[in-house]
């Protein structure tokens, strides 16, 4: 077996410095990993590309969902990801995977601690509050699917998950 990369051991660093636990997939320059987040449980893996001094970090959660609702929930992810700036929502049809994907160059072999961790927050938070909005298509009842509009129900703000901080105090 080859020792890990330069890049994938920098990541390891700065997961272990964020006290989060994870695995690196033998022969791979892959962590896999999992959060519990505000709606789901979130899976995590994080593949470094040496050649590229890149790395990728990607979110799933499953989420099934029928025929009828599939068209939906695409057209939700592509309007989803009109607004995002950095990264983008998927749906994996094969397994039934909700995903977010990031990735990012950089300039030396060792990561960047700060983007490294940036970059993960930022994957489970965007599945995280894509989750329920992706739930309400796939719970929708067949006799009202044509009455749920996406526009709409992406401006729903009671939706998405609380920023940690920045919960207001109450007295």
């Amino acid at each position: 077996m080859r020792p890990p990369s330069i890049q994938i051991q920098s990541v390891l660093d700065t997961f272990g410095r964020q006290g989060w636990q994870c695995e690196l997939v033998e022969g791979r320059d892959v962590l896999r990993t999992g959060f519990e987040a505000h709606h789901t449980r979130i899976h995590l893996h994080a593949q470094a590309f040496p050649e590229l001094n890149a790395l990728s970090v990607v979110t799933e959660t499953p989420m099934e969902v029928d025929e009828d609702r599939l068209g939906m929930l695409l057209e939700l992810l592509a309007r989803a990801n009109k607004q995002l700036t950095l990264g983008s929502a998927e749906y994996d049809i094969d397994r039934s995977q909700l995903m977010f994907r990031l990735t990012n160059l950089f300039e030396r072999e060792k990561y960047d601690p700060d983007i490294v961790s940036s970059m993960v927050h930022c994957a489970i938070a965007e599945l995280d509050r894509l989750t329920p909005y992706a739930a309400i298509i796939r719970d929708t009842p067949a006799d009202l699917l044509d009455d749920l509009s996406i526009d709409r129900l992406l401006m729903r703000e009671d939706l998405i998950p609380p920023v940690p901080g920045e919960e207001e105090d109450e007295f």
